[in-house]
């Protein structure tokens, strides 16, 4: 890796928490790698542990995570005065908007790579034919400024060359987890303490799902169907582990959880930074959302040994195969959902089966040491073109 040795990578985001929670273990892998890695976002509570771990960090004061034209626009020249100051030889963007004007604002400050990881379009095939044309062309227009496009998702990526985006930019990513965090918890003890955790008894079938608290997670259908399943099955609880997220339009109220609440059978934990160890607690795994890239906590789940419940959309239909490693129900089916849930509940052996089958595929498909690889070979292939000159002066190291 001698190559990579002393670059400087900077990495965009909308917010510190994502920069943290989705590409911490990354980052870290690329520091390991001998390179100067800063990340730029909107500041918060997560920069103490970015500069724990050596990261570096530059605040960029307009990013918002709402749709705000001017602050969009405000934040391109931020971003570009940024790394004018820094120099880096790779700008590494994420998340939609920041994937977009980041892309743009890097060319503009005459950053010789440009690399974009497509967490997933912000658009699906159900979504209205203008909200299609609108994200995809812009896809499209954003992909001119970069190198390398890394998709996690083999959808996105045939969307992506449907819109004429180059094949040789294109890299199907995937996604994974750290595989020695989310295991099997066999040991009778750490799932007592997991149930101790989460509030529940023994005899207790658990739900589990971990993401945060908007709708689009598909929380109204986990609601309805611990509801529908109240008064027939009390042995089955749902337990919600994941944080408030006041900025999106679609958080979820003090008022929604208090109904939610009321329900009886419905457990919320708050943000847990022990994750891995509330997993031991479940006895499946639902994740009804309505839109999703490759989602990180169906892949917990799956290396946790659990069956997973999942919406048949894009990202969920890579995680789990369908009636083996788990169940794939129809958007927005609380019936749908309620059905299965009821049907794995009744059946310790099928759950069995199925979360040794989902552990399997993790293992297989879902190690983040073959995303950290990928990736190190897309800033190998785009610093070795020849848009990109060795006798480039550096910049000092950042300091951490």
């Amino acid at each position: 890796m001698s190559e990579l040795a002393g670059r400087r990578v900077v990495h965009v985001t909308t917010a510190d928490m994502s920069l943290v929670l989705l590409l911490g273990p990354q980052l870290r892998a690329f520091a390991a790698a001998g390179m100067d890695v800063v990340g730029v976002s909107a500041p918060g509570p997560w920069v103490e542990q970015l500069r724990a771990w050596g990261i570096g960090f530059e605040p960029l004061h307009h990013a918002t995570r709402s749709a705000s034209l001017g602050h969009d626009v405000r934040a391109v020249g931020e971003l570009v005065r940024i790394l004018r100051r820094l120099r880096p030889d790779i700008v590494h963007t994420h998340n939609p908007k920041p994937g977009l004007y980041g892309r743009v604002a890097a060319r503009l400050a005459g950053v010789p790579a440009v690399v974009n990881t497509v967490h997933g379009l912000y658009a699906t095939p159900d979504d209205r034919r203008a909200k299609r044309a609108a994200v995809y062309g812009l896809e499209r227009l954003a992909s001119t400024c970069s190198q390398a496009e890394l998709v996690q998702n083999v959808e996105d990526l045939d969307v992506l060359r449907r819109w004429r985006v180059p094949e040789r930019k294109l890299v199907l990513l995937g996604n994974g987890i750290d595989l020695s965090r989310f295991g099997p918890r066999r040991d009778p003890a750490q799932v007592a303490t997991a149930r101790g955790a989460l509030g529940v008894g023994p005899d207790q079938v658990v739900v589990g799902t971990v993401s945060r608290l908007v709708w689009h997670k598909g929380l109204r259908e986990v609601f309805a169907a611990a509801a529908a399943l109240r008064d027939r099955r009390p042995d089955i609880v749902f337990c919600v582990v994941g944080p408030e997220d006041a900025d999106k339009a679609d958080a979820l109220t003090p008022a929604d959880l208090d109904a939610a609440r009321t329900l009886g059978n419905v457990v919320f934990t708050g943000y847990r930074d022990d994750v891995e160890a509330l997993y031991a607690g479940f006895d499946l795994y639902v994740l009804p959302s309505y839109r999703e890239g490759f989602p990180r906590s169906a892949m917990e789940a799956a290396a946790s040994e659990l069956p997973v419940v999942a919406t048949d959309i894009r990202g969920c239909r890579q995680v789990v195969d369908d009636g083996r490693s788990g169940v794939l129900v129809a958007l927005r089916d609380a019936p749908a959902l309620a059905a299965a849930v009821e049907r794995l509940a009744d059946d310790g052996a099928l759950r069995a089966a199925m979360g040794r089958a989902g552990r399997a595929k993790a293992l297989a498909e879902f190690d983040d040491r073959h995303v950290v690889a990928r990736t190190l070979d897309a800033y190998r292939r785009v610093l070795d073109e020849g848009r990109y000159s060795r006798r480039r002066s550096m910049a000092p190291k950042y300091p951490s």
